[in-house]
């Protein structure tokens, strides 16, 4: 197997473990392209497309809360409507600010030194919001208020820069309004669909051409592998985390983000 289909399946099992907790998957891509020292423009789309099938995980995990979701909406079931009604409500600012804000984003991509920032900050944040919160008891995200949605949703945006984690900022976000650890995990799991699939399709339509010319060292063979790894180790992550943020909350995560991000900065420093 050559070097390329290697990293993918290294990519692939990066992105599975790190999309769905709270420390940033892009962040981790970013810094995991540039450690192996290879051009981030080359590895962009492919960074961008195996999170869909992480994302698709979720879909195999829940797939019976989507159905009965579904099936409630046709039977006008209130519970079944508010939950279509917040993830969609939630999912509305990433989905405006992510057109307009594009090209900014872009640049933020390029930047290692950016995302190992952002993680040591967000690893901060995330200690302070878990000491400082209060929790309310456990509800489903069908029970959340619309606005409560719709802010959870917009503090998501934040995780635009690399580094800051769409799903930390999206479980931070709940838990600073006083959400249960659970509710704000499955929140961020629910709103990960609508808004990673948006991100792909939008990145596979922009890059088309380079897709079917096979422009550039990595192709739609590479996308292929680094998309079943990313989908399996998802799987297994997904099962697990739930269980664990409910008894040993994200302080874990915070620290290995501060780690991480200080690493990282000293190894940039000394390029």
């Amino acid at each position: 197997m050559d070097s390329l289909n290697l990293t993918a399946i290294a990519l692939g099992i990066v992105e599975g473990l790190t999309e769905f907790l709270p420390v940033s998957s892009t962040g981790h891509l970013v810094l995991a392209t540039d450690l192996f020292g290879y051009d981030l423009k080359d590895w962009e789309v492919f960074n961008i497309v195996i999170q869909l099938p992480a994302i698709m995980a979720v879909v195999v995990v829940y797939w019976r809360t989507f159905v009965d979701a579904a099936t409630g909406a046709l039977r006008r079931e209130p519970e079944s409507l508010h939950f279509i009604r917040n993830v969609l409500i939630a999912f509305i600012p990433a989905a405006v600010l992510g057109v307009l804000l594009k090209k900014r984003i872009d640049v933020l991509l390029e930047s290692p030194a950016v995302v190992a920032v952002a993680l040591i900050v967000g690893g901060i944040a995330i200690i302070v919001i878990e000491r400082l919160a209060r929790q309310r008891a456990y509800e489903p995200v069908s029970a959340l208020p619309a606005k409560r949605s719709f802010l959870i949703g917009l503090v998501q945006c934040v995780a635009m820069i690399p580094g800051v984690s769409r799903s930390g900022a999206t479980i931070m976000g709940a838990l600073a309004m006083g959400e249960n650890r659970k509710t704000a995990a499955e929140f961020s799991f629910f709103l990960a669909v609508p808004t990673m699939f948006g991100a792909t399709v939008k990145q596979l339509w922009d890059n088309r051409h380079a897709l079917a010319t096979h422009a550039g060292p990595v192709g739609l063979t590479q996308i292929a592998i680094g998309s079943v790894v990313s989908f399996v180790v998802a799987l297994v992550v997904i099962r697990l985390f739930i269980g664990y943020v409910s008894r040993r909350g994200f302080v874990p995560f915070a620290i290995y983000r501060i780690l991480v991000g200080s690493f990282a900065l000293v190894w940039l420093l000394q390029r």
